[in-house]
């Protein structure tokens, strides 16, 4: 395990090596500037203020810059916050972003998860028929339309729950639901196709005839084979609720880190876009790393070499 362990960190630093290249280069080739704020600056200003932050220099001396600052945790300051480094926006804004996300997480395991098993265990029944019409909703319609609809029925309509804004944990409420909906729906599926394929199997059809309790079968024995398909799911969608979700937080207006990013790409503030596109890249490695982990552990026929 630790051979494996040890190849995929050597693999994961150059793919974090291109993905800061592109980025890098990609940015720079955006049309417009960080410092275009509406007036014209005089060329006097202008010079001074890409010579302050090294925007003056060769490109590839920017960027060997750039990565000589990565390779010491440094990755730059804001180009458009002034006195504050990328590091500290993304530590303040990752934190909410990661209470919301893993709070969305839980509750769609929860829920996907029994909402899974039960349609399996009543496959072609009435529970199953209205977990696949639940799920076909929350896959297709989109957060921007679910997001709307509910702050219209709850926060217009009824006055139960705050529209928006980062406060106590009502305000956490719809952001979560709508976060989690396409989520449940997801897990839901891959749960019941698993649950159904194991229920089949010879080795449930064994523990069936030794006597074992349904509960028994249910729990030590198919559950831990049916998430499999969920384990490798859950590690790019663990990263993508983490870091935020663009839409929902730009909709309910949360001060996390995909509503930094999406401000930062308009506004032209490179340093902000690169620290949180290395950020993702990471956690994607990282948790498709444990995924793996985890799968070997629940299937004792994978070898990790």
């Amino acid at each position: 395990m630790l051979i494996f362990i040890a190849r995929r960190i050597a693999f994961a630093i150059p793919t974090l090596l291109i993905v800061i290249t592109l980025s890098f280069f990609l940015m720079r080739l955006a049309p417009g500037s960080p410092f275009q704020n509406g007036r014209r600056l005089t060329p006097e200003i202008e010079r001074n203020i890409m010579a302050k932050y090294g925007m003056n220099r060769p490109l590839a001396a920017q960027y060997l810059g750039y990565l000589g600052g990565v390779a010491h945790g440094d990755l730059g300051p804001s180009l458009k916050y002034q006195d504050k480094s990328v590091s500290d926006i993304i530590g303040q804004s990752f934190l909410k972003s990661a209470m919301l996300g893993l709070t969305a997480l839980v509750l769609a395991i929860a829920i996907g998860g029994t909402c899974g098993i039960a349609a399996a265990l009543h496959q072609n029944g009435r529970a199953d028929y209205i977990a696949t019409l639940i799920t076909t909703l929350g896959i297709c319609i989109p957060t921007f339309v679910t997001a709307p609809l509910l702050v219209l029925i709850f926060a217009g309509w009824l006055g139960w729950l705050p529209t928006a804004g980062w406060g106590g944990p009502r305000n956490l409420v719809l952001p979560v639901l709508v976060l989690a909906l396409p989520q449940i729906a997801i897990i839901t599926r891959l749960i019941r196709a698993g649950m159904i394929e194991v229920l089949r199997s010879n080795f449930i059809r064994t523990a069936r005839a030794k006597g074992l309790s349904q509960r028994r079968i249910l729990l030590r024995h198919a559950l831990p084979a049916a998430v499999l398909p969920l384990v490798s799911y859950l590690g790019p969608a663990c990263a993508s609720l983490l870091t935020g979700s663009l839409v929902v937080e730009q909709i309910f207006a949360l001060p996390g880190l995909g509503k930094f990013f999406v401000t930062s790409a308009l506004q032209r503030d490179y340093t902000i876009v690169m620290g949180t596109v290395i950020l993702y890249s990471a956690l994607i490695l990282v948790l498709n790393l444990v995924s793996d982990l985890i799968y070997a552990v629940l299937d004792p026929r994978v070898r990790l070499t």
